[in-house]
């Protein structure tokens, strides 16, 4: 079999196993956000921190109860990495700088998961269970939470509540996390993804040198990783080391996994809203994207001037050959469309256009299909810019889902829109002005302020991989990172909290002849304009002193 047949066949039995949840994983999410009934054990959580799981929230309380939950999931996380070598199971692991553990813990609770350190040689044991780990389910708890109280205000009327974010975060975690990273897994485990307590083993290579083997609870990390949209890797090789993804099975498993629970969450928009309609045409946009990043990154990656390269076929430098570039590929869209960031191969070594494709993804604002809550709802934000410009366009009030979109509706889309871009270029440009952080720069010229770009595009969309070939393990990167990752996580959910209250206390309208149609073709293709002008065109004049530079070039 050919490796393009096999890249062919992996992407349609993706697209099949996919499609197969939707519906039924759509259905159960959406049900769980919106029945009355609590299990004991929560009932049991909610008295023990005394929430009142009967009683919704403004949408500002709700936005002071993300906020302090992920301030204190902070604090503990930064206490558990500075004192590890206190604990059990620290392996002798050095104690974490200041400045790196603040990027660390800050890194996991927005679900960035950006990784300036070697995780097999900086991080114990225990701290990989019980703070990261527990950070890849609650930090993509919430973006789902978020997203659930955005939907509410477009289902609620004439009500100031969104929700009850405690009740929220315990359901997802509980009902949907859990038993999904129970299943798959034992499924990577089954399938030779490492699951011990094992430190390091000391053994003679064929050469009779001395190498370290770690072992350690990889596959109930490796799952929760890439279910929750999370990406952090157990290991510095990430996807691409083979105790976290030895097979060409697990690679495949592992986009299924960081992509089911992204492409579902529209059937349940469509589901709480009243209208399968209009999530199957937020699923079309998504897809579309999915499919032509994928496609266009494997095909790039085939193409190269230099004479070893084409002679070879393809560009294979940073990729594993047990993956070969379909899978490699595919799993690089997958990654930076969603707010993953796990990586199987280099995305530093890929060529300029099809490196430059995966910073580009990330500056869509990962919304095909986005991470877990935080796609649907940068989707959602963009849904409502492209009404709002068919009104322009015919002269009347825009409606979405029976909901006037006003100034005020506008001003926080708008806000949302700009933030992110607004974050990605002000670091950049700082990082690039500072002669000590260019320094930084393993390489010069267009490619070196591309890995400036990737860097803080990665960390201002939550994204968390790396372009590689850059030194960020410094105070001031650490810092700078770090600022980007608060920003670009809790920003943004203001500003979608705020709409959602907003919507939530209006009448809604009833649809008209003047109404745009909102679950047609002409919306799918109107949406996917919106996304490509007016997100994609904002970095144009970045990307082109980038990767688009050095492709010319």
């Amino acid at each position: 079999m050919s490796a393009t047949l096999a890249g062919w066949l992996q992407a349609l039995a993706l697209v099949g196993a996919l499609a197969l949840c939707y519906r039924p994983l759509g259905d159960y999410i959406a049900k769980l956000l919106t029945t009355a009934k609590h299990l004991r054990v929560e009932r049991g959580l909610y008295k023990l921190v005394g929430v009142d799981g009967d009683a919704d929230q403004r949408w500002s309380v709700y936005l002071r109860s993300v906020l302090a939950f992920s301030a204190l999931s902070v604090l503990f996380l930064y206490g558990l990495i500075r004192l590890q070598t206190h604990l059990l199971l620290s392996l002798g692991v050095p104690e974490m700088e200041p400045h790196q553990a603040w990027n660390t813990a800050i890194s996991f609770v927005t679900n960035t998961n950006w990784q300036s350190y070697s995780g097999e040689q900086a991080m114990g044991h225990l701290v990989q269970m019980a703070g990261l780990a527990v950070q890849n389910f609650v930090s993509a708890a919430v973006g789902i939470a978020i997203v659930a109280a955005l939907i509410r205000g477009f289902t609620r009327n004439r009500t100031d509540r969104v929700g009850n974010f405690w009740v929220d975060l315990t359901r997802i975690s509980l009902r949907l996390l859990l038993p999904l990273s129970v299943v798959f897994a034992l499924v990577l485990v089954a399938n030779g993804v490492v699951q011990n307590f094992h430190g390091f083993h000391d053994l003679t290579t064929v050469t009779g040198s001395t190498q370290s083997i770690p072992g350690g609870p990889v596959a109930s990390q490796e799952v929760i990783k890439q279910l929750g949209t999370n990406g952090g890797g157990f290991f510095n090789a990430n996807s691409a080391h083979p105790f976290e993804n030895p097979t060409g099975f697990t690679n495949w498993l592992e986009i299924f996994l960081l992509l089911v629970i992204s492409f579902s969450l529209p059937r349940t928009f469509g589901k709480m809203v009243g209208d399968h309609r209009q999530g199957y045409a937020i699923v079309a946009v998504m897809g579309l994207f999915w499919v032509a990043s994928a496609a266009l990154i494997t095909f790039f990656e085939h193409q190269h001037s230099g004479v070893a390269l084409q002679a070879a076929g393809a560009s294979m430098e940073g990729k594993e050959q047990r993956f070969g570039i379909a899978a490699s590929g595919l799993f690089a869209a997958s990654t930076t469309l969603t707010s993953t960031g796990a990586v199987n191969s280099f995305h530093d070594s890929f060529t300029p256009f099809g490196g430059g494709l995966t910073i580009f993804n990330m500056m869509l604002g990962e919304i095909a299909p986005g991470g877990t809550g935080s796609g649907l709802y940068g989707m959602l934000i963009l849904a409502i810019v492209a009404v709002f410009v068919a009104g322009l366009m015919v002269g009347r009030t825009p409606e979405y889902l029976g909901k006037k979109l006003g100034g005020r509706e506008m001003k926080f889309a708008s806000l949302y829109i700009l933030t992110t871009p607004a974050i990605v270029l002000i670091g950049t440009g700082v990082a690039i002005a500072l002669p000590g952080e260019r320094a930084g720069m393993l390489n010069s010229g267009a490619h070196g302020f591309s890995e400036v770009l990737y860097a803080f595009t990665s960390a201002s969309n939550n994204n968390g991989s790396a372009f590689g070939g850059i030194t960020v393990n410094t105070s001031w990167y650490d810092t700078a990172l770090g600022l980007a990752m608060v920003f670009g996580r809790f920003l943004p959910m203001v500003f979608v909290l705020a709409l959602a209250g907003s919507l939530a206390q209006q009448q809604p309208v009833p649809a008209s002849a003047g109404t745009l149609p909102t679950h047609k073709p002409l919306f799918v293709g109107l949406l996917s304009g919106v996304v490509l002008i007016v997100v994609g065109l904002t970095y144009f004049p970045a990307l082109a002193l980038g990767p688009i530079a050095e492709g010319l070039h």
